[in-house]
């Protein structure tokens, strides 16, 4: 999905081709067409009435297209899908995609979708038995996942409720919040029925960094949508803050279909719920990325990535060379940026990515899961983070899509078979 695929020129019954060039179809191929296609030449040949050659002149000279160089490393990009295929096997995950990124130049360096369609099948085409089997199949794999790829994100959209929790002066980022496992808010219609909250565990005290590393959901709905004594940030500065960060709008990366997805208002309850109003309840699935949130992988990265490099938007891009686009200035406060960094280090020394606490590089990491389809018995599983954590090079974001509930293989064990890898055969990539 990627490279996309081509269709050569159509010949007649007799053999002779009846147009001039190949036409790209999709991905790379189309993108960038006119700048691969170069000119055909022209060349006249004259026959005799047995078709023996009797002259022959060209009249036009070909042009070659031009010579693209990528940003992929085929080496980071073949071990990448290997880890998402192990961990989808293993897990049962329907789907599922991944992007490395360059946090200061914006170049991709690795990207994967699964499942997907064979290139070469689709080129050559006649397999109509393979293509129809593409074309009908429940799990999309026409579908470029990390641009026009629409999930729900989960605990991951933390990091950034935290980064406006922090400039908005919410909470000090050093005083606890007790998690017991849940808590409970009256219930306005029905008082004998208040409405409970549930953490995923009860974690105790946390204070912001250790909610970060934990992901505990009951810090997170008090600061979001305040608590008894605790103000809340509100759902209109969650909005301002996702906007921020590139959510609700397309990364401006050179590739068709790009979705820009959904961040929840009352606005958008009230157009999609039949006029109903927004509730304190809201804001606190809306804190833990539960509730309206539609993201790619494709923006997380890139917002991630702005976390990474201390407020640098950048737009991602898959050609080698290009200028680098800064698409948007954060300014929040540096200690902003390093405490919600401190927090993501956090989850990998000591939180939900202790997968990839390695000896060998230090990662700073955030894992979400989301719970989907009408009975919540599937989710969506993701981890997103940065690598080296002292001087941040690379940001990453993996979704596994529709597990089951009660697999105990999440997304951060994609990034674990990875880097591992990546410390024996590229370990460049890790200095």
């Amino acid at each position: 999905t990627l490279l996309g695929y081509i269709k050569y020129p159509s010949k007649d019954s007799k053999g002779f081709y009846y147009e001039e060039k190949f036409n790209a179809k999709d991905g790379l191929e189309k993108i960038l067409d006119t700048r691969l296609s170069g000119k055909n030449g022209v060349r006249i040949v004259e026959t005799d009435v047995k078709g023996k050659v009797t002259s022959e002149s060209v009249v036009g000279q070909p042009v070659d297209g031009e010579s693209i160089n990528l940003t992929i490393d085929s080496r980071l990009q073949k071990r990448l899908n290997t880890a998402l295929l192990d961990i989808a096997d293993r897990a049962g995950y329907k789907g599922g995609a991944g992007v490395i990124m360059n946090v200061n130049t914006g170049e991709i360096l690795a990207v994967s979708n699964f499942p997907e369609y064979d290139s070469q099948i689709m080129t050559n085409g006649g397999n109509d038995e393979k293509i129809t089997g593409w074309i009908n199949s429940s799990n999309h794999p026409f579908l470029n996942r990390t641009v026009q790829g629409l999930y729900t994100p989960g605990s991951i959209m933390k990091l950034f409720v935290a980064m406006g929790v922090l400039e908005e002066n919410i909470i000090d980022p050093n005083k606890q919040i007790l998690s017991t496992g849940s808590i409970t808010i009256p219930n306005p219609f029905f008082p004998d029925k208040p409405s409970t909250f549930m953490d995923w565990k009860a974690h105790g005290l946390v204070d912001l960094r250790r909610a970060i590393a934990v992901s505990s959901n009951v810090y997170f709905y008090e600061v979001s949508g305040g608590y008894k004594d605790q103000k809340g940030l509100g759902i209109k500065n969650m909005e301002k803050y996702s906007r921020l960060f590139g959510f609700g709008t397309t990364t401006g990366i050179s590739f068709p279909g790009e979705k820009s997805g959904t961040i929840p208002s009352p606005e958008w309850k009230k157009e999609n719920f039949k006029g109903e109003d927004w509730r304190v309840g809201d804001t606190y699935n809306t804190s833990i990325g539960q509730y309206g949130y539609q993201v790619t992988p494709m923006q997380v990265v890139s917002a991630v990535g702005a976390i990474a490099n201390g407020g640098k938007l950048l737009t991602p891009t898959f050609i080698r060379g290009e200028a680098v686009k800064v698409r948007g200035q954060i300014n929040l406060k540096p200690e902003d940026f390093q405490i919600v960094k401190e927090g993501m280090r956090q989850g990998v020394t000591e939180g939900t990515s202790g997968a990839i606490n390695f000896p060998f590089i230090k990662v700073a990491s955030k894992t979400g899961t989301a719970q989907i389809g009408v009975n919540k018995d599937q989710v969506n599983s993701w981890v997103v983070g940065f690598w080296p954590y002292e001087n941040p090079k690379y940001a990453y974001a993996v979704v596994m899509e529709r597990g089951s509930k009660n697999n105990q293989f999440g997304a951060v064990l994609v990034m674990q078979e990875f880097l591992d890898w990546v410390h024996i055969y590229a370990s460049e990539y890790l200095e």
